[in-house]
């Protein structure tokens, strides 16, 4: 079914996917003509796909459960904020906070990614074919990062149990986030989540980081990080 925003209004657009009837079988929808508007597909909670022809404004897909959505453009700040579950796929760029305070599902970027990428981060998996920007994975608290390109300023910084794979080069890292160890475990994980971009590239080829867990509890010593 195609829903054409130049004809339609976005919160009709909305409500329509917001209130998906089971017992029907439409479950594939296209959006035309998005023409940057904000906050489309937000709060989606059915098993359905949807295809945006075109580029997006702010909070697409955000607070997303369940549904399969493609963005065939770029995306503003904060694509799948807050996204629960479900899959969202930018077959451009991402602007600032994509994927911020997120708690599950798969966020995929083909393009860049801006700054603060993962913002906060509580379970999502986070996967970027570009760069990221600076303060990536800023206070993430679980969930994995996986960077091909490279990485800006202060990745990390402030990092709670987060796994960040990085391809390219890191311009800097922040506090309490540290080079750690590939073991086995997290070679398998890493597999699994390029075979979900449907990469072919080894996880040899990446570096892990991770909290150095100093800044967990309060300690004098540790108080310019803080």
């Amino acid at each position: 079914m195609n829903l054409d925003l130049k004809k339609l209004k976005l919160r009709s657009v909305n409500e329509k996917l917001q209130s998906i009837d089971r017992k029907k079988n439409s479950r594939k929808f296209t959006i035309s003509n998005p023409e940057g508007n904000h906050a489309i597909c937000a709060g989606l909670t059915e098993n359905i796909d949807v295809t945006i022809k075109g580029h997006v404004g702010y909070y697409c897909a955000g607070m997303n459960q369940n549904a399969n959505i493609i963005v065939d453009g770029n995306v503003g700040t904060g694509v799948a904020e807050n996204m629960m579950s479900g899959k969202v796929h930018v077959k451009g760029n991402a602007s600032q906070s994509a994927g911020a305070t997120a708690h599950g599902g798969t966020l995929i970027v083909d393009g860049d990614t801006s700054s603060r990428c993962g913002i906060s981060m509580k379970g999502i998996d986070i996967i970027v074919k570009g760069s990221v920007g600076h303060m990536s994975a800023f206070m993430a608290q679980s969930g994995n990062l996986v960077v091909f390109g490279d990485a800006g300023e202060a990745l990390g910084d402030s990092l709670y149990e987060t796994n960040i794979y990085v391809k390219g080069k890191v311009k800097s890292l922040g506090a309490d986030c540290e080079e750690k160890k590939m073991d086995k475990k997290h070679k398998s994980k890493l597999k699994e989540l390029l075979k979900k971009a449907g990469s072919n590239i080894k996880p040899d080829q990446f570096k892990r980081y991770g909290s150095a867990r100093k800044l967990y509890n309060f300690n004098i010593d540790n108080v310019s990080n803080y």
